[in-house]
């Protein structure tokens, strides 16, 4: 599957540039990094042990049309819009964290729920709008030193494998299993799956980029993503039953980014 993104992307890459390069369009790349941080069936939503304990890392590389640069006829879309497409990996280990599994310590159960472990890892592959209200591009392209705050939204598709297990021993018996996980959902014969799978999402990011040369910036941002399935995380309790877990999966990612101007 990774296979096929890495071509599409390339393929896409040297279309725009042969197109661009007749045009007045000019191109960005550069690359991305950062922590993320994950929201799904482990552990209990808005929790801080959970949100601190499940997080992981990505990176990835990015790529801009700007269609301000070397273009005389100025508009509000040319000086304050841009497009980005992106390749991007990130993996996240999970862990059950929160009100269940401090209530099944204090029992002194079996801690079904404190066994149970997993990973989710992602390719991702999409492109996104950024709008910058406050300064022209034109502007900030031409002042080193300056910060041009900017919003995004976009989409992606995501290549996910995700894998669940428990030091219990295997699961889907009832001693190393939590109840509501062998219950049947969403056509999975349990509530939990080790799969892989094609995925879509949304994103929503903020940042701000910094003009740190004439032909290169740095980008700080944080980005919400949110999937339209509920098995990312390879857990999706039964939602007719249990109404807590009725929420897809998401995550948000926190990077930093180095970005090159291309000359053509």
């Amino acid at each position: 599957m990774l296979k096929p993104i890495i071509l599409t992307l390339f393929a896409y890459f040297g279309i725009t540039t042969i197109a661009n390069a007749q045009s007045d369009l000019a191109q960005e790349v550069g690359i991305i990094f950062g922590p993320s941080t994950f929201q799904s069936d482990y552990g209990q939503r808005n929790n801080f042990d959970t949100n601190v304990g499940n997080n992981g890392f990505g990176v990835g590389i990015v790529h801009f049309i700007n269609f301000s640069a070397n273009n005389n006829r100025e508009s509000f879309f040319t000086e304050h819009f841009k497009v980005r497409s992106e390749l991007s990996f990130n993996q996240t280990k999970l862990e059950h964290f929160g009100e269940w599994v401090e209530s099944e310590k204090r029992k002194n159960l079996v801690q079904h729920l404190r066994a149970m472990h997993g990973t989710s890892t992602l390719v991702n592959l999409g492109g996104q709008l950024e709008f910058s209200p406050f300064m022209k591009i034109h502007d900030f392209e031409n002042t080193i030193g300056s910060f041009s705050p900017y919003i995004s939204v976009g989409f992606q598709v995501s290549y996910y494998k995700t894998k669940v297990e428990s030091r219990l021993g295997q699961l889907g018996l009832p001693l190393t299993t939590y109840p509501k996980y062998l219950v049947p959902s969403d056509g999975r014969q349990y509530g939990f799956s080790s799969e892989n799978g094609i995925v879509l999402s949304g994103t929503v990011g903020v940042g701000v980029h910094y003009k740190m040369t004439t032909m290169s910036d740095l980008m700080f941002e944080a980005r919400y993503q949110g999937y339209n399935s509920d098995w990312v995380d390879g857990l999706n309790p039964n939602k007719d039953i249990y109404k807590e877990n009725k929420s897809n999966d998401s995550q948000v990612w926190f990077n930093v980014g180095y970005i090159y101007y291309l000359e053509f």
